[in-house]
Order: structure tokens, then C-alpha cells, then sequence
């Protein structure tokens, strides 16, 4: 079996890749922060790094490591980090976002370019998995939720929001199957469905009365700048969800292409994380 070192296993689709792999019988190493507090499955090594400090990686992947599952934190980008994956394994499946493909002399608008640009100049076998937006972002409506309001703003901006399972195990199809090198996945849900659909979906699976109150956009930037503290990143999602308005996020057929089953959907997505949101 390939021995493969999942980066990022503690995140929402890491720990999804590392328990998967595990189940099959894959032989599993988990990059971690912290060794002495890292929770991961029966026969899974987990191994401390950073990749903010690039050296830090040499240990993991020492000993025979084929293949890497690399998710990127939103750091600053650290080219050696490629480097050495490449200097030690054969390929990596990276967790990207749905980004136009650059050319090498173009300037990145994201890191998710940037890191793409790296690895495919690497010599590694590679696949990226370009998420859209994930389901778990609408955690950030949960206090809300348990108010019976939700306050947001473009009620009617159709999302596809993808169940994070999914992101997995398409990514876990590419590092254990032939066929995917050089694949450049897009992955959403099954269905494009207006902000105010997903809120009450939520409110019927968790069993709660969620009202819907349309936020004006102007209200809404003052707002999350001061939550989430990054202006130009509330602006370019106050633009995104404005033409979801007008021209609904996109919905592919990855997930069946690759897996041969339809894409879980968003209720189903609530009702594993039910939970979270009483």
C-alpha cells in the first residue's frame, strides 16, 4: 500500500481524507501542529509540522511517502513547501478553489493560484480539487439560527455549497486511483439553491421556526468588515453573492464522474451537522 501524508488533517475535509484512508487500509501519516493533543483514527501516525516552517516537513515526509493530500491555511505562500513535497513523493492532490488556470507569467489574484503555478512546476503528478464554497460556511449563521432569524444579505443568490464528504472523497479517489493525473476537478453540490432556501432547509431539519431578513448590502459590510476583520474579502463576497442573483453559482457533475453517485445534497449536509446549529 502507498504510504500517504494527509497536510491539513484536523480541517473539515482532512479529517474526512485521513479517516477514509484509514478505513481502506491505506497506510496513513497526519500532519498535526501539536502531536500530544492531535485526535485521529486507530493505525493513522500522526506527525508535528508547520507548513509555515517548511523544514519542519523533512520528518513527515521521510519513509517512503507516495503521495501528499496538501490543503493550504490562507499563510503566506512558502515555495519550499512544494519543494519538498516533490523532492520525496511522486504526487499530491491539492485542495483549491474554483480558480482560472494562469499563465506562467501572469500575476495570481489568490494563493490558490500561486500554489497551482508551483505544483505544476514541480515534476510531481498532480490533481487539484477546486471547491466551491463549502456548506460548513453557513456554521457562521448558527447564532442566528438559534434566534429564529437569520439577517443576511441577497436572499436570492443561488449557492451550490458542497457537502465537505464529498470534497474528500474525490480527493481520496485521486490519491488512490489511476486516472486523475493532471485533473483539475470543480466540485459542488447537486442543486443551486437561493441563500433563503438553504436558511429554511436548516430551520426544518434542526427542527427550529428560522425567519429570513433581507440585509442591505451597505449594512452588511459594515457589519462583517468588523466581524471578519478584511475588508477587501467582504467586498469581493458582497460582489459574488450580488451576481449569484442574477446568475446562480455553478453546479457540475464532478462528483458523479468521479465517484459514480450524485453529490450529497445541502439537507443532507444539515442533518450531519444538525447538531452545531441547536
Amino acid at each position: 500500500m502507498t504510504k500517504i501524508l494527509v497536510i491539513g488533517a484536523n480541517g473539515s475535509v482532512g479529517r474526512h481524507v485521513v479517516a477514509s484512508l484509514a478505513e481502506r487500509g491505506h497506510d496513513v501519516r497526519a500532519l498535526v501542529r501539536d502531536v500530544s493533543t492531535a485526535v485521529v483514527p486507530a493505525g493513522v501516525e500522526a506527525v508535528q509540522g508547520d507548513l509555515a516552517a517548511p523544514e519542519s516537513l523533512e520528518h513527515a515526509l521521510d519513509g517512503g511517502v507516495a503521495a501528499v493530500y496538501l490543503m493550504w491555511p490562507g499563510i503566506p505562500v512558502q515555495p519550499r513547501v512544494v519543494e519538498l513535497i516533490a523532492k520525496h513523493a511522486e504526487r499530491v492532490v491539492y485542495l483549491s478553489a474554483d480558480v482560472a488556470d494562469l499563465a506562467d507569467d501572469e500575476p495570481p489574484v489568490i494563493f490558490h493560484q500561486e500554489i497551482e503555478r508551483l505544483i505544476r512546476a514541480s515534476g510531481l503528478r498532480w490533481t487539484f480539487v477546486r471547491a466551491i464554497d463549502f456548506a460548513g460556511n453557513v456554521l457562521g449563521w448558527a447564532d442566528q439560527v438559534r434566534q429564529g432569524v437569520v439577517r443576511w444579505p441577497y436572499g436570492g443568490a443561488r449557492r451550490s455549497l458542497v457537502h465537505e464528504r464529498d470534497i474528500a472523497d474525490v480527493a481520496v479517489a485521486a490519491l488512490t486511483e489511476q486516472g486523475h493525473d493532471g485533473a483539475k476537478y470543480v466540485v459542488t453540490g447537486p442543486e443551486s439553491l437561493p441563500h433563503t432556501e438553504l436558511a429554511r432547509i436548516i430551520g426544518e431539519e434542526t427542527g427550529t421556526g428560522v425567519r429570513w431578513e433581507e440585509l442591505a448590502p451597505e449594512t452588511a459590510r459594515t457589519e462583517l468588515t468588523a466581524a471578519w476583520g478584511n475588508a477587501a474579502f467582504v467586498e469581493s463576497r458582497l460582489r459574488a453573492w450580488e451576481s449569484f442573483t442574477h446568475e446562480p453559482e455553478r453546479v457540475t457533475d464532478t462528483v458523479h464522474q468521479v465517484l459514480g453517485r450524485p453529490a450529497r445534497s445541502f439537507r443532507s449536509w444539515v442533518r450531519d451537522h444538525a447538531e452545531d446549529f441547536r
